[in-house]
């Protein structure tokens, strides 16, 4: 009689090549799913001639010394109210909706900076933040 243990063998299966195949087929499918989009009907856009950037109309800025500008000339805090509305308001007589810049130095009181935002938008002018 045999009392040896015979070696059984153990099913196995190797997986060392199936993360690649899993990770080929993953980008396949994701490069064909954007690729074909049955429900989208083409069209010819129109391309602009000119350069459609909106313009910096009116500039304000704000030095590290909190002095404020509007374009070359400095003015007075407390006049920046009326003078910026008087600016908005020449600048609007050519434009629809002018734009104001705000070019602010980083160590610039923030609470200028929003002042100048919300008398431009009083104004009626768009605004853009710069802060450097």
């Amino acid at each position: 009689m045999d009392i040896r243990k015979r070696l059984r063998s153990h099913p196995e299966i190797h997986t060392g090549a199936l993360n690649d195949i899993l990770f080929i087929l993953l980008l396949f499918f994701l490069i064909v799913s954007t690729l074909a989009n049955p429900n989208v009907i083409k069209v010819n856009n129109p391309s602009g001639k000119k350069d459609t950037k909106a313009k910096q109309n009116i500039v304000v800025s704000i030095d590290k010394e909190q002095k404020i500008f509007i374009g070359q000339r400095p003015i007075d805090e407390h006049m920046l109210d009326t003078l910026l509305k008087a600016e908005v308001l020449k600048a609007k007589a050519s434009i629809d909706t002018p734009s104001v810049v705000i070019n602010a130095d980083t160590i610039a009181y923030y609470g200028e900076v929003f002042r100048i935002m919300q008398a431009a938008k009083k104004a009626g002018a768009k605004v853009v933040a710069n802060v450097k």
